[in-house]
């Protein structure tokens, strides 16, 4: 199994018409039956992975699928709908190194123990689903962490990404090695007081942290 992730960058007269594709690209993908899980995603930039964060010019699409139908997935009506009328396009191919946590009550990610980490690139993908009596809460502990974020050595780019801009709240980051997600993950103060106190008080109705390792890389973010 790999996973895809794709980031278009639009200009600013698609913006209505990509609002249309995510209400009914869903669907399409539903019929994809060589998918295993699929995910259209908004985007944000970064700064703050909040609501007001949300930018409506970069939009995704994470698919699992077997690696045989990968390049014919490339050339896929859907994606070829986003590639004529984006500005940029990034594409990561991923293995699954590890997961914890559920995606829309799934597990999406088939994880193998063969993969050599050491000189790959690591991607992390987080994903919850915040409890909206905790929602201020998790606000508030969200600044600290990101300042730590975008202080980490090692780190090439992150931004949030999810579903919906409230409730359904994820991040996507791109490391440099696995040591220095690591590193960030459990070795800051911000992050691992954010995380305990999520645990301590159950923000989080649903929850999953992934890390995968870069197979390819085509395009720049």
């Amino acid at each position: 199994m790999v996973v895809a992730l794709y980031f278009w960058r639009i200009p600013s007269h698609f913006i209505p018409v990509a609002l249309w594709h995510m209400a009914f690209d869903r669907i399409a993908l539903r019929k994809e039956k060589e998918l295993s899980f699929s995910k259209l995603l908004g985007c944000g930039k970064g700064a703050t992975f909040t609501p007001r964060d949300a930018d409506v010019r970069r939009w995704g699409l994470l698919v699992c699928m077997d690696e045989s139908v990968l390049e014919s997935f490339d050339r896929s009506p859907i994606v070829m709908r986003w590639r004529r009328n984006a500005l940029s396009e990034f594409r990561v191919v991923l293995d699954p190194i590890s997961s914890y946590g559920k995606w829309s009550k799934k597990q999406p990610f088939v994880c193998t123990d063969e993969i050599a980490t050491e000189a790959k690139k690591i991607v992390a993908i987080t994903r919850a689903r915040v409890c909206l009596r905790h929602y201020v809460h998790f606000l508030k502990a969200v600044p600290p962490v990101v300042q730590s974020l975008h202080s980490s050595p090692g780190l090439i780019s992150a931004f949030g990404i999810g579903e919906a801009p409230i409730g359904l709240q994820g991040t996507f980051s791109l490391w440099e090695s696995e040591s220095s997600l690591h590193n960030f993950a459990f070795k800051t103060e911000a992050h691992k007081k954010a995380i305990s106190e999520a645990n301590r008080f159950s923000w989080f109705s649903e929850e999953l942290f992934a890390r995968l390792a870069v197979r390819d890389i085509r395009g720049s973010l």
